[in-house]
Formats: C-alpha cells, sequence, structure tokens
C-alpha cells in the first residue's frame, strides 16, 4: 500500500502543532529537515560525484532548510555555494546565513554561471505552501533547473509545483523534474506526478502526531534520518 499524503491544509496544521502542543520550536524542526535533505543528497550524490554543490534558497522556510542542508554538506566534505537573492529579515534566517559565512561558504548572485560549475542542485526555493505566479527573480531560475543536465534534488516540493496537482500543465515549471525529492515528515499529494528518486524525512514525528493526521512514519534505520521509498511508497 502506497504511503498516504498530506495536503496544503494538513501540513500547515500539522507544523503548527508541532510547534504548539508537542513543543517543538521552529529552529528545531528547520534543523531536522535540513538535516534530512542533507542525507538525502549524501545518498544519492556521494563525495566521489563531485563535491561542488549549489544550493538555491527561497525567502521563506523551504530556503531554510536549504541553508541548514548547506551547512551540514559543508561538514561531510562537500563545497556548498549558495544561492539566496531574497534574503530574509527573521533573525532565524540570517543566523542561518551568519553560519555559513562563518564557513567561507560563497553566496552568489548569478545563478546560472554558478550552475555551469556545479556537480548538483538542491532547489529550496518553494515548499508545499506556494501557490499563484513565479515572481523575480525566480522564473528565470526554475527554467534553469528545468533545463539542466545537473541533478536537482528538490526539497519537500518541486519549486512551481502545486501541492495537489503536481507541475502546471504548460509554461513555467511544466518541464521541471527533479531527479529526487525529499518530503519533509510526509509526501505531500504532488508525488503521484513524480517521477526520480524519493525519499521522506520525519523522524521526528510521535505515533500520536501521525495517528491523528492519518499518516505513516516509515522505518528509519540506525542513524538515518531519511528513508527512500518507491513509487508504491514501499521501503526501498
Amino acid at each position: 500500500m502506497a504511503l498516504k499524503t498530506l495536503g496544503a491544509k494538513a501540513a500547515v496544521a500539522l507544523d503548527q502543532e508541532l510547534m504548539s502542543t508537542c513543543a517543538f520550536s521552529i529552529d528545531q524542526l528547520m534543523e531536522l529537515a535540513g538535516l534530512s535533505v542533507s542525507q538525502a543528497v549524501f545518498r544519492v550524490h556521494p563525495l566521489e560525484k563531485g563535491p561542488r554543490i549549489l544550493v538555491a534558497c527561497g525567502p521563506g522556510n523551504n530556503g531554510g532548510d536549504g541553508l541548514v542542508a548547506a551547512r551540514h554538506l559543508f561538514h561531510y566534505g562537500y563545497s556548498p555555494t549558495i544561492f539566496y537573492p531574497k534574503r530574509s529579515k527573521n533573525e532565524l534566517y540570517q543566523r542561518l546565513a551568519k553560519q555559513l559565512e562563518d564557513l567561507r561558504v560563497p553566496f552568489v548572485d548569478d545563478f546560472r554561471t554558478a550552475l555551469d560549475s556545479t556537480d548538483h542542485v538542491v532547489d529550496a526555493i518553494f515548499g508545499f505552501s506556494f501557490s499563484g505566479e513565479v515572481r523575480e527573480p525566480f522564473p528565470a531560475v526554475i527554467q534553469a533547473l528545468a533545463d539542466t543536465k545537473v541533478p536537482v534534488t528538490s526539497v519537500d516540493a518541486p519549486s512551481s509545483w502545486d501541492i495537489e496537482n503536481g507541475p502546471p500543465n504548460s509554461g513555467l515549471g511544466s518541464n521541471f523534474m527533479p531527479a529526487t525529492l525529499v518530503s519533509l515528515t510526509a509526501p505531500k499529494p504532488l508525488v503521484k506526478h513524480f517521477t526520480g528518486r524519493h525519499f521522506v524525512g520525519g523522524r521526528f514525528v510521535s505515533p500520536m502526531i501521525a495517528k491523528k493526521y492519518d499518516f505513516e512514519v516509515p522505518e528509519y534505520e540506525g542513524l538515518d534520518q531519511v528513508v527512500e521509498v518507491a513509487a508504491d511508497g514501499h521501503r526501498l
């Protein structure tokens, strides 16, 4: 049986409950999410495939997950580069960026040039809450992600995809299919349109919360923060 998915409203409600009833802070959740993403990248793109990782970050929580993932990837031995054109004024995001700057991780302004000299891309631009039109400077970035031959790992949702319906029927993002998707907490309905390698990262979710929101927590092994699942939802 396929893993059950979590729609947009349920995903928002779950995040709120994790930060209230379950007493997680947003810092903790972002750290766990970014750690999961970094482990998935390590699985699909081991260091021998090339150390250069370009992390494209949006202004919201998805971008924060990307910043955390980049820090972990640095400590694994990779050479991350950050594209973060719309920096948040929120203190949390500023601290995450400062942590990377203290590690001398470069921030770049020219995405296409950086894309030409990287081995793997992390798409942390838009997450499950995305809706509406893609605003500047991200349309060209998403088109570049769709066109590139460099493998892309998307965080929670391929950027520009609708959480329920997947890729747009036409126009920007309609031909964007990342190589890897990391679903955080639980898969979203868009996974039925996804054809690449799929990981779930949500080891911190309690059985009580999973039961309340009617989804399964997959079986994690050892120190793993991610589980790879097949198209039918079964663990690989």
